[in-house]
């Protein structure tokens, strides 16, 4: 079993930058048609994470001309580009399969704001 372990982590990369359910991301995924290689940007809501190790995936929809499209992406796939947050949600699940029956404002998840604590300033005496 610990082959199989350094084989997942070999192949696992570096630097994925972290994400929950409920954020906005644009993934930049390398589409392959025919001989040509382009990159599509895909952006869109995080709705699930599957946690499996290497074979991590998550699960990213959109509005697209009114009709809801998901797509599943493997989290360490090597047609991966980049994965940029767009913005952080605020939610209180962990799976979000409930906003594929929501339709307009019921839809949006929260934008997630953080009060940025200020150190307090002893006065020496």
């Amino acid at each position: 079993m610990d082959v199989m372990k350094s084989i997942e982590a070999e192949q696992m990369k570096d630097g994925v930058e972290s994400f929950r359910a409920g954020d906005t991301v644009r993934v930049h995924f390398t589409i392959v048609e025919g001989k040509t290689e382009r990159v599509q940007v895909y952006e869109g809501l995080v709705i699930a994470i599957q946690n499996g190790g290497i074979s991590r995936t998550f699960t990213v929809r959109k509005m697209s001309y009114g009709v809801g499209v998901e797509r599943i992406f493997p989290l360490h796939s090597p047609r991966i580009q980049k994965i940029e947050m767009v913005r952080k949600g605020r939610v209180r699940r962990a799976k979000l399969y409930y906003i594929r029956d929501r339709v307009g404002k019921s839809a949006k998840v929260r934008e997630l704001v953080r009060k940025k604590v200020h150190a307090k300033t002893e006065k020496a005496g």
